[in-house]
């Protein structure tokens, strides 16, 4: 019997991944913190979002939303005015319109507990390309159409994306 796309991608992520980001929240903000996990495969790259400690509402219709992207920079470090302004701006090596940069990734739908979980598969960039690059929520959803950036608001958690270092076999 041949394996589904759906069992081939389960048990992709079943394996250690080829890059990953540790996300981290403002300081004066929510207690934010989760994985942004990305693996190469034949199709493109997988990436899956495992992210905790939103803010949390019991309202069925005001859920949070919330914009994740890659940024071009290669740091966290900011300032309480500017939190991680060290991200840059979206990576967009092709100089294409929001939203076809290369790190507009689609939002993070947020449970009534205070969690998010996404996975998505991509053709517009390699692991190879984003790693040294950070990943960044954003404080709004995107709005998929306001330039340069989707109109996301601030950004509320930031990850530095890194190689994940495999043992000999």
């Amino acid at each position: 019997m041949q394996q589904t796309y759906s069992q081939y991608f389960a048990s992709v992520i079943q394996r250690l991944p080829d890059a990953a980001a540790v996300l981290h929240g403002v300081p004066d903000g929510p207690n934010i913190e989760g994985t942004v996990s990305f693996y190469q495969t034949p199709q493109g790259t997988l990436v899956t979002a495992a992210v905790r400690g939103f803010p949390v509402t019991r309202m069925a219709c005001a859920l949070p939303v919330f914009a994740l992207h890659i940024h071009e920079g290669n740091s966290c470090a900011g300032s309480a005015s500017a939190p991680f302004s060290g991200a840059g701006a979206h990576y967009n090596p092709g100089a294409c319109p929001h939203p076809y940069h290369a790190g507009d990734l689609p939002p993070l739908f947020v449970d009534s507990s205070g969690l998010a979980w996404m996975a998505v598969l991509t053709g517009r960039f390699r692991v190879s390309d984003v790693i040294g690059r950070t990943v960044v929520i954003h404080d709004k959803p995107d709005d998929f159409t306001t330039q340069p950036a989707g109109n996301a608001g601030g950004r509320l958690a930031c990850g530095l994306i890194t190689a994940v270092r495999r043992g000999r076999s």
